[in-house]
């Protein structure tokens, strides 16, 4: 019996905060106004309005800042301007809300290969890969890039070599 008031206020403020979670919004729901900014954004790209477009991938983030696909079009978006730096930033703010998004992945690693970084590309593909578990496209496509891109990293780099050793005075001999 003495315990009895205390289970009571217990009880009571358990069934108060389960109740208030249950109303909540769930974090995988993105706002629905949100959605149809990127939308209108995505229409004003198409368009060839770019600064237009990230107005409305701004504001839809303002919205709601869990909105991955929006941090996707920025990312497009950034990079359409020559901003693969950018570009990478908003696709690893879209890989945080969601860390197997195969579109961000993708996109993510195809401009670390434009930038050179070649190994956090292939962190990038191996990861898509798993995600695929089957024939994907883009994973092939971007293996092949990246292949390319050492090939060339590789070229210039023996280029270099040759360059010093072959500008390099002759050493005086020695009487």
């Amino acid at each position: 019996m003495r315990f009895s008031p205390a289970a009571i206020a217990l009880s009571l403020t358990l069934a108060v905060m389960s109740s208030a979670s249950i109303g909540g919004r769930a974090d995988v729901d993105v706002d629905a106004r949100s959605i149809a900014l990127v939308k209108t954004g995505d229409q004003e790209a198409r368009a060839g309005r770019v600064d237009a477009a990230i107005g409305w991938y701004e504001t839809a983030l303002a919205v709601d800042p869990r909105n991955g696909a929006a941090y996707v079009a920025m990312a497009r978006a950034a990079k359409a301007q020559g901003l693969e730096g950018t570009a990478i930033g908003f696709y690893k703010e879209a890989l945080e809300l969601e860390p197997n998004d195969q579109i961000a992945l993708a996109e993510q690693a195809d401009v670390l290969i434009s930038k050179g970084a070649l190994e956090i590309a292939r962190k990038n593909i191996a990861r898509l890969k798993m995600l695929c578990r089957a024939n994907c496209a883009a994973s092939t496509r971007l293996s092949s890039a990246i292949d390319a891109a050492s090939r060339k990293q590789q070229a210039q780099a023996s280029a270099v070599d040759l360059k010093a050793t072959l500008g390099a005075p002759p050493e005086p001999k020695a009487n």
